[in-house]
């Protein structure tokens, strides 16, 4: 049974009157969804409770989801559009967005893991280094349009395949492909002074 299957019949349930079925649902993807979350509203005490109300939408919804796409594209947009709320609000809201300021080292404590584990070992040096690129390539991502950004995002952190992105983003391939193309050399131009790249090749 794929992925989608597996979705589809948990959705089934769910409909059918299952509670459990949907918060079986939840726990596949409440990881995920928090990740997206996070680096759209970018507040670490906002992050869980608009994931929350990203399910609570999708469970009110859920009789009208007709599975014309997979259950995660569907979630997906639903979050996107939950975030997208709470990022007006926040604009509206001086004093949460300075709590957003000061939960803007979010990402910074995921690269950190992944940092401690490619670098055991290494030089105090290598370390810096590491951390210098890892810094540089979240900056760079925040720089991007929300286009961009979105579509290196899927792409590269959720691994989505282009067909995937093209349908969340309601776009075609051709321009998914431009997107992550234009992404991609937008981070090499700024890792190119860290790493010493040779011109012309690309990150």
């Amino acid at each position: 049974m794929t992925i989608d299957d597996a979705d589809a019949a948990l959705v089934a349930r769910a409909k059918g009157g299952d509670p459990r079925a949907f918060e079986m649902l939840v726990v596949k993807y409440q990881r995920r969804i928090e990740r997206l979350i996070a680096r759209m509203v970018r507040d670490v005490d906002l992050v869980q409770d608009i994931a929350q109300e990203s399910f609570i939408r999708a469970y009110r919804a859920l009789p009208q989801f007709r599975g014309d796409s997979a259950f995660y594209t569907w979630l997906y947009r639903i979050a996107v559009n939950t975030a997208k709320k709470a990022l007006v609000d926040l604009k509206r809201d001086p004093l949460v967005t300075e709590s957003a300021r000061a939960g803007a080292d979010d990402d910074e404590d995921e690269t950190s893991r992944v940092e401690r584990e490619l670098t055991d070992g290494e030089t105090p040096e290598a370390v810096l280094a590491s951390k210098e690129i890892a810094r540089t390539v979240n900056a760079a991502i925040e720089a991007l349009s929300e286009d961009l950004r979105q579509a290196i995002t899927l792409r590269e952190i959720e691994g989505l395949s282009y067909e995937e992105i093209a349908e969340l983003m309601n776009c075609p391939i051709g321009t998914v492909r431009s997107r992550i193309f234009r992404a991609r050399e937008s981070i090499a131009q700024r890792l190119r002074p860290l790493l010493d790249t040779r011109e012309g090749e690309r990150w």
